[in-house]
This record gives structure tokens, sequence and C-alpha cells, in this order.
């Protein structure tokens, strides 16, 4: 069973592949080089398919794609969709942190002595050529640290505590992230389908 993951984010591609059961042969459209389309939809799950469906249909390979990013209540659930164009033209997230603290700033002078609610989304969906087979959402809560911490992970992850937890996703090891985070609730949903 060969399986195409249709990402060009290296962390995405990891997490996945992590997740994935060994017997499967993962192929990633980085290697096929394969441009990705452009994601227009409104919500997670709209912009999954696109690139589910679209990757499937230029290599006649079953696709799983990922749409997730990060929404923190008092910004509207913003950067949501846009997690990843909030750091530019390269997707750079270090930038994307700026201007996550900067609209916070804007909301609240003073946001840092209180919880900012957050939680990140990830839809996974299955297509094979125009046929959707799954489409799923998890979703991790959690609050926004007051600076980023930690160098593990990648995104947004230095900025988010998971709820009940201290430490943010960037100080913690990839095992233990990979049991709590977005993408692993929205994995336990769509494995069946595997």
């Amino acid at each position: 069973t060969k399986l195409l993951v249709g990402t060009n984010n290296k962390g995405k591609l990891r997490e996945i592949r992590n997740l994935l059961p060994k017997n499967i042969k993962i192929l990633s459209i980085s290697d096929l080089k394969i441009k990705s389309p452009k994601e227009n939809g409104k919500t997670f799950k709209e912009n999954s398919l696109i690139k589910s469906r679209y990757f499937s249909k230029k290599t006649n390979l079953m696709c799983l794609a990922d749409d997730s990013g990060l929404e923190i209540d008092i910004l509207k659930k913003s950067p949501g969709i846009y997690s990843a164009r909030w750091g530019g033209k390269n997707s750079d997230f270090k930038k994307a942190i700026k201007k996550v603290y900067r609209e916070l700033y804007k909301k609240d002078k003073n946001w840092k002595n209180k919880i900012i609610k957050a939680r990140f989304a990830c839809s996974l969906s299955i297509s094979y050529l125009n046929k959707k087979i799954a489409c799923v959402l998890g979703k991790v809560e959690g609050s926004i640290s007051n600076e980023p911490k930690g160098q593990n992970g990648f995104g947004y992850d230095p900025i988010f505590i998971p709820k009940n937890k201290k430490k943010t996703f960037g100080e913690m090891k990839s095992s233990q992230k990979y049991k709590l985070d977005h993408r692993y609730q929205a994995f336990k949903k769509i494995k069946k389908f595997l």
C-alpha cells in the first residue's frame, strides 16, 4: 500500500510519518516535486480536501493531506486557516509568532497577565482521485505563552501550552507532544480508513 502525504512542510511530514502504520509506503509531494494548490477554502476541512484531491489526481495515488493551524479566541480565532500565511511568503514562524504577540497587544495591553485561550486544530483528509474517503478534525485546547519557549517542534509550538500542562509544545520531547497534539487527535479518528 502506497500513500502520498500532501504536504511540503517537513515538520508535518515527520509527524504524519510517525503516526502512520509501518507497513504503508509513504511518498511525499516534495519527493515528487509537486507544487501545492491554491488553498481557497474557508475551513481547515475544505483546505485539507482541496489538497488531498489535487495531489491524488496529479499522481493517481491515494493521498492524505493535512490543514492545521492555531486559533486564538481573543483574536476571533485568528490566525486560523491563515496560520502559515502569517509568516509571510516563506512561512517564517518567528515572524508569525511576533505577529501573534503584536495582535494580542493591540487587543489588550495587559494580555500577558491573563490566560489567553487558544487551540490547535488539524483536519486530515484522504482522497483517491475525485473521491473523498474520509475527512476529520482534531483539536487540542490550551493557551498562549508570554514568550516563545523551547526549540522542539515547529510552527507555533514554542508559544502553545496545552491544557493542564506547564510546558509549551516547543519544550516537550516529540514523543510527548505526539500523544497530545491536534494531529494525533485527528489521526485517531482517521486511522480506521487506512
